[in-house]
């Protein structure tokens, strides 16, 4: 079934995604694109693929282009955790065979479905109310807060290899997410997902700008290192 839908995918022309056909037909397999989020754990999580409904206010464009022509896994052990693990050597580990790769578009495809993905813009009124303030943070006071405070690296890797496995990576997150929607889902993910694993920390709206300037470096120092 994998292997079909591979090659359907594949045999699609560029203007079939540029109708947006191809999120109406192939990526709704996976995606969630027309909403609402999740009402029930069951259906959270039998997610293959993060929802898209609203991907006009959380990703950045360019990145969409770019990742769509070399997709990379963000989530090192898939949507849902549970499902993708078994025992090894020193207790659970990824069992990658039931990972399924995303597939791999050409330019001109990936432009026209990042296109469309950012005219899905329903969360406009949660985007309004942030406001980014400039500034900078230390990395060593932001891994501080990041991972003592609030216990952000249970779930979530900083660089490759060093931090959890259950949630996305987090050291290109300012790459590909729009800043205010760092800080609105920070501020309360069960606003944008109801059945959101990651906790409401209550944070001040002072450590929220902390929080996603942190982010903002471990970007750029990941950037850097490649």
């Amino acid at each position: 079934m994998k292997r079909v839908l591979i090659v359907v995918l594949l045999g699609l022309s560029a203007a079939t995604f540029a109708e947006g056909g191809v999120l109406q037909g192939s990526c709704s397999s996976c995606h969630n694109i027309k909403g609402p989020a999740a009402q029930t754990l069951k259906i959270a999580f039998e997610k293959k693929g993060p929802d898209l409904f609203y991907a006009g206010n959380k990703y950045r464009q360019e990145w969409l282009v770019s990742w769509l022509q070399k997709p990379d896994r963000i989530r090192p052990a898939g949507m849902y955790y549970g499902g993708h693990i078994k025992v090894g050597a020193k207790g659970d580990e990824i069992d990658t065979s039931t990972l399924m790769n995303h597939i791999a578009l050409s330019k001109a495809d990936a432009t026209s479905v990042a296109a469309e993905l950012m005219k899905m813009k329903p969360h406009d009124d949660l985007i309004a109310k942030e406001k980014i303030e400039p500034g900078t943070i230390s990395m060593q006071m932001g891994e501080m807060a990041f991972n003592k405070f609030l216990g952000c690296m249970a779930c979530h890797l900083i660089e490759p290899e060093y931090g959890g496995l259950s949630g996305p990576e987090l050291y290109t997150a300012a790459k590909r997410l729009q800043p205010q929607y760092m800080a609105s889902f920070i501020r309360a993910p069960q606003v944008w997902e109801p059945k959101s694993m990651m906790p409401n920390k209550n944070l001040s709206d002072a450590n929220i700008q902390k929080m996603v300037r942190y982010l903002e470096s471990l970007s750029k120092e990941a950037a850097n290192a490649n």
